[in-house]
């Protein structure tokens, strides 16, 4: 009985650090802390894409960037995304929804609602739209002011990454 007891606990606490280890850290940032973000300058291609929870494209394109993510681990590949959703209890309902999609790619919040300000600084072509995708490493920039395929994804990351 005594034995049964101690794997019940030892099964319970297991289960517990799992489920506390798999949900990530969301930090919140205004444009002006993520604006470095989309201009780092050194051998890394950056994969950021601009989402929310409510845009029925961008969950469904989620899984292409899950892949990349999967794909170019090894690499110096970095997928960032980066949630403009809003609202009371966000982190809380945003880490259950990244739970229940399998995501586990870095996810930000961008919680700086004078949009008009800087969608323009992410790409001059961007009206705000979502879902919208920046590749970049260095000077080398692409923008996909729609859905992307992982087929495109994985194009233009192989193009950044030649030079």
């Amino acid at each position: 009985m005594k034995l049964r007891l101690q794997l019940v606990l030892f099964a319970a606490l297991l289960f517990i650090g799992t489920k506390a280890s798999s949900a990530q850290e969301i930090k919140t940032y205004t444009f002006n802390e993520l604006e470095p973000l989309l201009h780092y300058q050194n051998d890394t291609t950056y994969v950021i894409n601009f989402w929310a929870m409510w845009c029925k494209p961008c969950v469904e394109e989620l899984p292409e960037f899950e892949e990349v993510r999967k794909a170019y681990s090894e690499q110096k590949v970095k997928v960032i995304l980066v949630s403009l959703d809003f609202g009371s209890h966000l982190e809380e309902r945003l880490s259950k929804f990244l739970e229940r999609k399998h995501v586990h790619s870095e996810v930000v919040v961008l919680d700086d609602p004078d949009a008009n300000s800087w969608i323009n600084k992410v790409n001059e072509k961007w009206d705000g739209a979502l879902p919208a995708t920046v590749i970049y490493k260095n000077n080398q920039r692409k923008f996909f002011n729609h859905r992307i395929s992982y087929k495109v994804l994985v194009q233009s990351i192989n193009e950044m990454s030649k030079h």
